[in-house]
């Protein structure tokens, strides 16, 4: 796993910019690279209003986004459509602007698709091994880019603090009692994570600090599950000023005026 990159900005409209920036950078670099991109998205405050940076960006059209596959980090468990579920809000900021494969955007199926939470786990891990080239080992796409937001707690995806979707092995898991609601949720793994080529932690305001220091430490996984946010070729933490606060001066950092 590589080295966490920490990268600051002033503050979270700043941020949310510059990583909308980066995104596309990413995404073309990909293309250029093999053709097409696997983007994997978040959602949260932050999440979202990085998507509708990227919507209003004149660079976005250098991406081909009829070659980008989308994918999701978690979702909650509503029906189709619901204010709250990621999806939502990534279509209204960003993907009902662009020109998409409807093919190629993998949404997470909730209870009006009859499934239970288990089986709509079951059905995003088969779209998933779908999609792995032999290049990729394993039953996930090596994504290009997965983006994820940090909660206080240091939780990533719907992978939160000591509960049992931490220990899980299988690529997509059905998460229940989440602290945070919904209780039940769908969540990739630390597996799939930690076998993208790049991954983001985006997070802003000063009631993350704690979690961003704890997990930029020794801290284990299970008590800071963002301790194991690590892509296999590139890390960054991504942060505004006041998330960045609690880094020990002994971690190196790049910031932006």
């Amino acid at each position: 796993m590589s080295v966490p990159t920490v990268i600051t900005h002033r503050d979270a409209d700043v941020l949310a910019k510059a990583v909308a920036a980066r995104v596309i950078v990413r995404a073309v670099d990909a293309q250029s690279a093999k053709g097409s991109a696997h983007l994997v998205l978040t959602g949260g405050t932050l999440g979202i209003t990085t998507l509708a940076e990227i919507a209003a960006s004149p660079a976005r059209d250098a991406v081909d986004w009829r070659k980008v596959d989308i994918w999701w980090g978690d979702e909650r468990f509503l029906p189709d459509g619901d204010a709250e579920r990621n999806e939502t809000g990534a279509r209204k900021a960003l993907l009902d602007h662009l020109d998409l494969d409807p093919e190629r955007v993998h949404v997470m199926r909730g209870p009006d698709s009859g499934m239970t939470a288990e089986e709509s786990a079951e059905a995003y891990a088969e779209e998933l091994r779908r999609a792995a080239r032999p290049e990729d080992h394993g039953p996930a796409p090596s994504f290009d880019l997965m983006m994820l937001g940090m909660g206080p707690d240091g939780h990533i995806a719907s992978l939160f603090p000591e509960l049992p979707a931490l220990y899980d092995t299988r690529p997509v898991v059905a998460v229940h009692g989440s602290p945070k609601p919904p209780p039940t949720r769908i969540s990739l793994t630390l597996p799939v994570i930690q076998g993208s080529r790049e991954v983001w932690v985006i997070a802003a305001g000063e009631e993350k600090a704690g979690a961003v220091r704890l997990a930029l430490s020794d801290s284990g996984t299970m008590q800071v599950p963002a301790a194991g946010a690590r892509g296999s070729r590139r890390t960054l933490f991504l942060l505004d000023r006041a998330a960045a606060s609690k880094i020990p001066s002994s971690l190196s950092r790049i910031s932006s005026p």
